[in-house]
């Protein structure tokens, strides 16, 4: 599983330097895009096990790199929350209802409930881990998630944002929140 790619991670020595490349599943490839229209959209294709599987194990045939990045988006959490994301074209992510209140931080949906909503990204990770094994060319699967802060940000600002002016209003306004 990974062998080379996880050596490299461990400092081993390695008979070569593994690549690979943050967002490698992504616009520039044609197939990617081709996949993405089929689903309909960013976040279907998210939702979509088989389809997110598919665009996670391209760059590896069209590309070359070593090692599989999970395709799915950091701010799937905060959805499953109750946080409603939208992804508006041309503006990038979005939440309807960002969180202003400690009501709006009491009606979000935490532990083992919204795990279990995230159905969609385990199924992606099994499928992924049989394809990848089937390949037999030592291939590791990178998961990733977002920081706490760029959660956070998110979720108080409503959407991506370079200054977050509101939510350091929030932070030091209102620090217990």
């Amino acid at each position: 599983m990974g062998k080379i790619f996880v050596d490299a991670c461990l400092g081993k020595e390695t008979p070569y330097t593994p690549v690979w490349m943050m967002r490698q599943a992504g616009r520039y490839l044609p197939e990617y895009m081709a996949v993405r229209a089929e689903a309909g959209n960013f976040l279907n294709l998210c939702h979509n096990p088989p389809k997110a599987a598919e665009v996670t194990i391209q760059p590896l045939d069209i590309v070359g790199v070593d090692a599989a990045i999970l395709f799915s988006d950091i701010l799937v959490i905060p959805d499953e929350m109750g946080m409603d994301l939208s992804f508006v074209k041309g503006e990038g992510p979005k939440f309807s209802d960002p969180i202003e209140t400690q009501e709006d931080v009491d009606r979000l949906i935490g532990g083992d409930e919204a795990a279990s909503k995230l159905t969609y990204v385990y199924e992606t990770i099994e499928l992924l881990r049989k394809q990848l094994d089937d390949r037999g060319d030592d291939i590791a699967l990178i998961g990733f998630t977002g920081a706490p802060w760029t959660l956070a940000t998110y979720m108080i600002e409503g959407q991506g944002t370079k200054t977050y002016n509101i939510c350091k209003k929030m932070m030091y306004s209102n620090p217990e929140l």
